[in-house]
């Protein structure tokens, strides 16, 4: 046999060889073909996952949207958003007969299948759309017959279920695109700035070629891969008959341009983004990786502009002391009337589910004493704004061996103090004297009602000296009720939350509940004003609201002048917040580290951001509720000057006595007149409101020296004296009627 007639032997064998393959093949394939079949009916679909992950979206109260949620950036979108020829790209390059089989192609696999034999491996795929939507959301990358098997069942399926729109629909929010972006609307804004409805054909195409391999095809990196990939999708639409040859040479000419818009973190927003994300969970039962993933949309009374100004202000070293510009600190602000949080920052460099410092517990020296003392006195109905307090250097006995002695910050003592100069001074002896006086039974019960569960039962719960300490969200939220008539309320981050198909599950509980007086309340809040006009939290800053508030500085024994927590707790008639400097409890202060200044930093990092609250915050003037008495000023205690007294024949008596003195400015003042025999002194005369006296006398041999005192009856206490004068004689005579 010669050379030539034996090479064509060979070569028809193979030839018959291959038919025999692809025989074989082809009985294979109808018989897995039919056992699909077989099986399909039962096969079960997982409908969670075809939920696939979506992006939930954080917005405020007006619907503009603050910042996105996800693991996958993802945001699911309408078939009816996608325009047709984006549609059709996709269905052009991936699965032409997508419309016409029922989730398998088998010509395209007989095809495929008969190439691969020719060729001797794999060079070309049969998987339909809908196979692909089923691998990717069903199955592994796992090459096996199993695997296969699987995948083709759950086409089917999926195939009887949903409708080809239905199906593509999935398919194109499914699929991932480079660089973060899950999903064509993802792709849309990422590469264009543009919703996907509004993406032109040339567009569409590049998104369909960035589909097939996106670190290949990225219009960003490869824009002339990507380019070239684009035109060939633009030549298979006008061949498959979506687009005309003329229209598809002309969509060829436009260059790749995009409008790349990269996803930058937001520092501003961590805190608040997190403490979103807990809210979710503890109120809502709601788990991170389902808020991530489950496309909601998620209100919140955030103020944007605010929430920065606030980050920018805690970074502002203007508000520092010097030698402690690296301290730490926290702002919390929250609508009065809703309790809705504007804004929160829980450090200043705090970073996305780290140490949260507005939950971290700090001794809130004296910002504790209007929760502690002052508020409970004034509820006991025993004390009023006006009580004398005493303010006296005094050993308690408590726990301790040596006993407990609070001393003012100022070192000096008046032996009486009013309730309300010791809550504007912040003078520390009359308020533990107070909760002496008072109990410190009553102060846990109210403190508990403020939603205070402290542990502590010593008298240095007065001035805020506690062993586990309170967090500014908590100080925050007692504040609320002195500025809203004694009614507390949850603070909330999410007002309301809805699935991705649009349905309410969750929102904020705007139940309030009373804790003090509307009276009390009000006391209060006029006393905290005066903090900030005449007492510790007086500045030189302007505000743009009247603030009521208090100050706090906890002190570090081992220096002297040293802090470890500096506060500032207050409100405007719209807002209340707090503010908190210090260094963290991991990092004490110690001899060589500690805050170098007092409350007056909060308090002007307080002030500072209540000029930057929006104009819908800003409050004109504290409004007393109806039915409540208005505290009235303090009466100011004058000398009693210019006090004459004489007497003469006739009047009521044998002789009459005249007494008079200087009037007082504030005609609230009342006098008390007492006769002095030697040594002793009697009191003839009570609250007169007139700066004069008269009293007829019988015995001319027995008229005695006067003294006036003047008496304050809001607090009740006499005050200034006179000195003590003998009346003089004045010839005069009259006789009755």
């Amino acid at each position: 046999m010669c050379y030539k007639t034996y090479r064509g032997v060979i070569d028809l064998l193979k030839k018959w060889s291959l038919v025999a393959s692809a025989v074989v093949g082809m009985i294979a394939l109808s018989f897995i073909i039919f056992v699909i079949f077989m099986l399909a009916g039962s096969y079960q679909l997982d409908e969670e996952k075809l939920m696939m992950n979506r992006s939930s979206v954080l917005v405020d109260t007006e619907g503009n949207v603050i910042t996105n949620l996800y693991m996958e950036n993802r945001e699911f979108v309408s078939i009816t958003e996608i325009p047709e020829y984006v549609q059709q790209g996709f269905v052009a390059m991936e699965d032409s007969r997508f419309y016409e089989h029922q989730g398998i192609d088998f010509r395209a696999i007989g095809r495929a299948l008969y190439r691969d034999i020719l060729a001797g491996a794999k060079v070309e795929g049969g998987s339909t759309i809908t196979q692909q939507l089923a691998k990717n959301l069903f199955l592994s990358n796992e090459k096996a017959w199993l695997r296969k098997t699987n995948e083709v069942l759950i086409a089917m399926n999926l195939e009887r279920r949903y409708s080809k729109e239905e199906i593509l629909e999935m398919y194109l929010n499914q699929i991932y695109f480079g660089h973060g972006a899950y999903g064509i609307e993802a792709a849309s804004q990422l590469y264009f700035n543009k919703p996907a409805k509004e993406l032109t054909v040339y567009e569409g195409a590049s998104l369909v070629a960035v589909g097939n391999a996106p670190s290949t095809f990225s219009p960003l990196n490869e824009a002339d891969r990507n380019k070239e990939r684009r035109d060939l999708v633009l030549t298979v639409m006008a061949q498959q008959g979506y687009l005309s040859s003329e229209e598809a040479s002309s969509y060829q000419d436009a260059p790749v341009e995009t409008d790349h818009q990269e996803y930058v973190l937001d520092e501003a927003l961590f805190t608040y983004i997190d403490m979103v994300m807990d809210e979710a969970s503890e109120r809502y039962n709601m788990s991170n990786n389902e808020l991530l993933t489950g496309g909601y949309r998620i209100v919140s009374p955030i103020n944007l502009a605010f929430q920065h100004e606030t980050y920018q202000a805690l970074h502002d070293e203007r508000f520092y002391p010097e030698g402690s510009k690296d301290a730490q600190g926290t702002m919390m602000f929250m609508d009065v009337n809703t309790g809705g949080v504007l804004a929160a920052q829980g450090g200043k460099d705090y970073v996305r589910r780290g140490l949260n410092r507005l939950n971290v517990n700090r001794s809130p020296a004296s910002t504790f004493k209007p929760l502690a003392v002052y508020a409970p006195a004034l509820e006991s109905g025993m004390y009023h704004p006006y009580s004398t307090l005493k303010d006296e250097l005094l050993l308690y006995e408590d726990e301790t061996e040596d006993g407990y002695t609070p001393r003012n910050a100022s070192g000096v003592y008046s032996g009486e103090m009013t309730l309300y100069d010791s809550l504007v001074q912040s003078a520390n002896a009359p308020a533990v004297w107070l909760l002496n006086e008072m109990g410190l039974s009553d102060s846990v019960r109210q403190l508990k009602k403020f939603g205070l569960q402290v542990p502590d039962r010593q008298l240095s719960l007065a001035l805020g000296g506690l062993y586990e300490g309170v967090t500014p969200y908590e100080m925050t939220k007692s504040y609320r009720s002195f500025a809203h008539e004694g009614q507390l309320i949850e603070p909330h981050f999410i007002k309301d939350i809805y699935d991705s198909n649009g349905k309410r599950v969750g929102g904020a509980n705007l139940v309030e509940t009373e804790v003090m007086s509307e009276q009390t309340a009000w006391s209060m809040t006029r006393m905290l004003e005066q903090v900030m006009k005449e007492g510790t939290g007086a500045t030189d800053v302007q505000t743009t609201s009247p603030i009521a508030g208090k100050t706090g500085t906890q002190g570090y024994p081992n220096v002297a002048g040293a802090v470890r927590d500096a506060w500032f707790v207050g409100y405007t008639p719209e807002v209340v917040g707090s503010v908190w400097m210090g260094y963290d409890t991991t990092n004490q202060p110690t001899d060589e580290q500690y805050f170098t200044g007092g409350s007056q930093h909060p308090t002007r990092l307080f002030q500072a951001m209540v000029n930057k609250l929006p104009a819908s915050n800003q409050g004109t003037a504290f409004v007393k509720p109806e039915g409540v008495k208005d505290l009235e000023p303090p009466i100011a205690m004058e000398e009693i000057t210019n006090f004459e007294a004489s007497y003469s024949l006739g009047g009521n008596g044998f002789l009459s006595v005249q007494l008079e003195w200087e009037a007082f400015e504030d005609d609230r003042m009342e006098f008390n007149v007492y006769e002095v025999h030697d040594d002793e002194r009697k009191r003839v005369a009570t609250n007169l409101t007139e700066p004069r006296y008269s009293e007829g006398r019988y015995n001319p041999f027995s008229i005695p020296s006067y003294q006036i005192v003047a008496y304050d009856p809001v607090t009740e206490v006499e005050g200034s004296e006179s000195e003590i004068v003998k009346p003089s004689f004045e010839f005069s005579f009259s006789l009755n009627p």
